[in-house]
């Protein structure tokens, strides 16, 4: 049975020996499939799918099992939403699951436009200060990390740190300090002869390792008299977890309205959704049949 790789270098020569002086026989590049003819130390011999053959490093290799793990996630990711564009602050590459030291594949070139899916946590690997007491232990450094789409359909996990959010300008001003980690336009309205986009942020602190995805959440509305956006809704204290969806839907007299879905969990970690609906400048909870209000948490704020 034959033995199948891909290449996970972003371009890496094929030689025809194992020596401090070779030829060249071809090349590969980044997520190509190879056959593995044999091996060698450091070194498998391979053939391409272009036809050529020769010895590549062993460590420019991952196997047909890693390949199958990108596949799944690329499966399992297809009906998440989009929380966020990023673009990449530096190459970085496509792990299979949250960590520096797990299988990776594709790479990414710095400046890459990308989708954000879902948020993973990871230890860094570098123990941080010992705990009080007798017998004091290392206590462990999360990251944050971005579960993200490519351009090319690929999907996999990169270090959080490595993308910047490609928030628009006019509301990540308003962030005060905080983190955005999704933003999605509820609608547009209408000043003059142009169309102004309305924004839900969801935020938190700027640390990674948080036990929740976001805390905050804020409706950006466009005030068309003075031309400016104003915070129509904060809530705060959350234990959100993303995804949030965001869609429309009817409510008779007041006809289709953006609606957005927050997913949180409660203090015995008991997760639920709440849905809210955005009448400018008015956002509202909508209530399931059955649901009971809870105290009030809308407020009604200018910037």
């Amino acid at each position: 049975m034959q033995e199948i790789a891909y290449v996970s270098a972003p371009q890496a020569i094929l030689r025809d020996r194992v020596a401090a002086v070779y030829n060249k026989t071809g090349t590969v590049k980044n997520g190509d499939r190879v056959q593995v003819l044999g091996r060698e130390r450091r070194f498998a011999r391979v053939r391409s799918a272009a036809g050529a053959e020769g010895w590549i490093e062993q460590r420019y290799l991952v196997t047909q099992q890693v390949f199958d793990g990108f596949e799944k996630l690329a499966q399992d990711s297809q009906t998440l939403p989009v929380q966020a564009p990023g673009i990449t602050r530096n190459d970085t590459n496509l792990h299979v699951e949250p960590g520096r030291e797990t299988e990776h594949l594709y790479q990414l070139n710095q400046g890459s436009k990308v989708t954000i899916l879902k948020r993973g946590t990871a230890e860094k690997g570098l123990p941080g200060a010992p705990v009080s007491g007798k017998n004091p232990s290392p206590v462990p450094i999360l990251e944050d990390w971005w579960l993200i789409r490519d351009p090319e359909g690929h999907v996999g996990w990169v270090l959080a740190r490595m993308v910047d959010l490609d928030a628009p300008l006019d509301v990540a001003q308003y962030a005060e300090g905080q983190r955005i980690v999704a933003f999605f336009m509820l609608n547009e309205v209408s000043d003059a002869d142009k169309k102004v986009p309305q924004y839900l942020v969801l935020m938190t602190e700027p640390k990674d390792g948080l036990p929740y995805d976001y805390d905050q959440a804020r409706v950006f509305t466009w005030n068309v008299r003075k031309h400016r956006y104003e915070t129509a809704y904060r809530e705060r204290n959350l234990n959100g977890v993303l995804p949030v969806t965001v869609s429309q839907e009817n409510f008779d007299k007041e006809g289709t309205l953006p609606v957005f879905v927050l997913r949180v969990k409660d203090d015995n970690g008991n997760l639920s959704e709440r849905k809210y609906k955005l009448n400018t400048p008015i956002v509202r909870r909508v209530l399931a049949p059955g649901e009971q209000p809870a105290k009030p948490v809308a407020r009604k704020r200018r910037r």
